[in-house]
């Protein structure tokens, strides 16, 4: 393989570690204000850091990753200069030079090209040849049975092509039990110590009845052909490289489906795929790379582990905290717990300081969590569709996959360029440790638990349809979890979620668009369907939310709403209903002239919705009604111009500078709701299942809302939701 094409993996790989490091949380004593301003400083370094390293990821090909050569495409033999391998039942034979036969195994000792054909029901090909032959494998019409070791075992030889004669079905199959069971012994059905390449356009069904299907402990590609493995453990192994560049390759698998093994030279291990048609179903990962995974194009089919209906992680249920600027006082009152029961008031002296975050309750599975690390999802538990332990860039490609974990997993980077998904996965739907960056294709997440999750994510192209029993875009802190609900959901993180073009469409039980960090969004569309509980909220971000261009609709419970910062250049409006409203009821907003400026049926109940689209201008008035109907084309409950007839009008008022709060009376502050700071386990707060303690705080304190309003103390035995003006 070309070294310097290699390094640019390698060098991604390094910005990467320098971006994690770069993502620590702030200290606890930092104050919330000073914090939440470092955050947003350093999350703008991290998100031009993330851009690089997606920057170096588009460059790549898997064309040059795959390095094919021209031996590689050598298909074409000829009788009179090739050496016959007739295999039979009594055993075999041979005619020409460089092979012999010694009952049904065959040792081939020279490079050159041998053809084999007939069946042996208990034989063996085996390559013996110099350390820097080349030998040539034509299999036209050949079944070969081994009862004790691989069916084909290259010892030695610098490359060994198999050529499948086209018209011709072969077949290759190990024993449940082989005879060296030494730690070098091999594993496979077809098993080689040096190159292995598998071209030509015939058919080829292996058996691996003891461990492995395929096996190259060098480069492993596969020109073309249709091949079928059926394996107890992994169907095909790559060991320093697995590339395909055309072909069809079924595998089913107990383990993992297809994989590369060396992870200690930094130059391999790579998954480089051209093209091609992959149907595989794993118990473990459908595809796995030591390093890093780069595709180009292809057709993939892919069920690990079970599929996402095998998962048996479930969202929890979640309560509002404890307001976003009152805080809440040492008694907050009886708050409801995630199991619907009243919740006790707690006493006086409980609560937590502003440099103490409340301490959180510890399952046992979240403890498991907090003492993992990326490194464990390389063990076989690990039941991801594709997983690379560095980086993922995907140019091209059609994937439909079913996984019971991640369907899409980088423990670094992941890139998406292009190329068609349609996604179930019972954990993330995409998810990169580092950083995670979208500029083209077409996304259908149709069931997940997270959407997308990564400790940066940056959307620029493409459209993504978005389905999450939690939250739907995710910036958290990477490989996160140990945490009640994900993440360390006290301190702003330096994760940034960047939107600047694309068609973003979210339905989320949990959060809909979710920052740990900080958002920007300067184009494309992002359209919310978000939580209709109080506990989670359509828009959710520990920093701030600057905005200054795209269109942005997100609609849900009003418990934890928050719309963009007030640091925001572009308008928005956020509508806060005295009812929660049945799906599909259409909202308009429409400017003083009667033109509608938005029109959106959000598909869930809902009772808060934000709005912010670059036709809204300070000083100008604007009417906000519901029901009736829409003219125009709706695409996801969002329609295109026309205008609205039927409805009702709600309220009427005047644009403010940046973030307009409204409820049915008129302009007022923003709504309760989100994370105000840091208090004590007070009313509402997430219990003992996971669910968000409140960030209320003790009395006398004063705290920064979600968009930067300052809420007044809340007296001793008032709610944080009650108390502030501002919160």
């Amino acid at each position: 393989m070309n070294h310097s094409n290699k390094s640019k993996f390698i060098a991604v790989t390094l910005l990467c570690a320098a971006l994690t490091a770069g993502c620590s949380s702030k200290s606890a004593d930092t104050s919330a204000a000073n914090a939440t301003a470092a955050a947003v400083a350093s999350a703008a370094s991290v998100s031009g850091t993330a851009a690089a390293a997606a920057a170096k990821l588009t460059s790549l090909s898997a064309a040059e990753l795959a390095d094919f050569s021209e031996k590689d495409g050598l298909t074409d033999w000829s009788a009179d200069s090739s050496t016959a391998i007739a295999l039979s039942g009594s055993g075999a034979s041979t005619d020409g030079a460089g092979a012999k036969a010694d009952g049904g195994v065959v040792t081939i000792t020279e490079a050159g090209t041998y053809v084999v054909s007939g069946a042996v029901p208990d034989g063996q090909l085996v390559v013996d040849a110099p350390e820097d032959a080349d030998v040539h494998l034509v299999l036209n019409g050949a079944s070969i049975t081994n009862d004790d070791g691989p069916a084909i075992y290259v010892m030695e030889a610098d490359k060994t092509i198999i050529t499948l004669q086209e018209g011709t079905d072969n077949a290759v199959t190990d024993g449940a039990a082989y005879a060296d069971t030494t730690e070098e012994a091999p594993t496979a059905a077809i098993y080689s110590k040096g190159d292995l390449t598998i071209n030509g356009t015939g058919k080829l069904t292996v058996l691996g009845n003891a461990k492995d299907g395929i096996t190259g402990r060098d480069d492993l590609k596969i020109m073309s052909g249709t091949i079928s493995v059926k394996a107890v453990d992994d169907g095909v192994i790559g060991r320093d490289l697995f590339a395909v560049k055309d072909g069809t390759l079924m595998v089913e698998a107990g383990g993992d489906g297809v994989k590369t093994t060396n992870d200690t030279d930094a130059d391999k291990g790579f998954v480089a795929i051209v093209g091609g048609t992959f149907t595989l179903t794993s118990g473990s990962d459908g595809i796995q790379a030591a390093s890093s995974i780069a595709i180009g194009g292809g057709a993939f089919d892919i069920v690990s582990g079970g599929g996402s209906a095998a998962s048996t992680k479930t969202h929890e249920e979640q309560m509002p905290g404890g307001g976003f600027g009152g805080r809440g006082g040492p008694w907050q009152g009886q708050g409801q717990a995630a199991d619907g029961t009243q919740g006790q008031a707690q006493s006086q002296g409980q609560g937590q300081s502003l440099d103490q975050p409340p301490e959180q309750p510890q399952s046992e599975s979240q403890a498991q969590a907090s003492s993992s690390s990326s490194s464990d999802d390389t063990e076989s538990a690990s039941a991801k569709a594709l997983k690379a332990a560095a980086d993922i860039a995907i140019a091209d490609g059609k994937f439909t996959i079913d996984a019971v974990d991640d369907a899409i997993h980088s423990n670094a980077n992941l890139a998406v360029m292009g190329g068609q998904y349609n996604l179930s996965s019972g954990d993330d739907g995409m998810h990169a440790d580092a950083s995670l960056s979208i500029s083209g294709g077409t996304i259908e997440i149709a069931k997940s638990y997270e959407g997308i999750e990564s400790a940066n994510i940056a959307i620029s192209g493409g459209e993504l349809h978005v389905a999450a029993s939690d939250d739907g875009v995710n910036v958290g802190g990477g490989n996160d979890g140990s945490a009640a609900g994900g993440g360390d959901m006290f301190a702003a993180t330096d994760g940034m979620l960047t939107i600047s073009g694309g068609y973003i469409y979210v339905d989320a039980a949990g959060d809909g668009l979710d920052s740990n960090g900080s958002m920007t969004m300067t184009g494309g569309t992002a359209i919310v369907n978000g939580p209709t509980n109080s506990g989670n909220g359509p828009l959710d971000y520990n920093g701030t939310f600057e905005q200054s261009g795209g269109t942005l609709v997100a609609a849900g419970s009003a418990g934890m709403a928050q719309a963009p910062s007030e640091a925001s250049a572009q308008r928005a409006v956020q509508m806060t209903f005295p009812s929660t409203l049945e799906a599909g009821t259409l909202v308009t907003l429409t400017d003083g002239s009667g033109k509608a400026v938005a029109a959106f049926a959000p598909a869930k109940t809902f009772s808060s919705i934000v709005i912010s689209s670059p036709d809204l201008k300070a000083g100008e008035e604007y009417t906000i009604s519901t029901g009736g109907t829409a003219s125009g084309a709706a695409k996801d409950g969002l329609y295109d111009g026309g205008s609205a007839s039927g409805s009702t009008k709600v309220v009427t008022f005047t644009m403010g500078g940046t973030v307009t709060y409204v409820n049915e009376s008129g302009v007022t502050t923003a709504p309760a709701g989100g994370f105000g700071g840091r208090g004590g386990m007070g009313g509402g707060g997430r219990g003992m299942n996971g669910e968000r303690p409140s960030r209320g705080m003790a009395t006398g304190e004063e705290g920064v809302g979600p968009n930067g309003q300052t809420g007044q103390a809340a007296p001793s035995g008032e709610s944080g939701a009650s108390a502030g003006s501002e919160g």
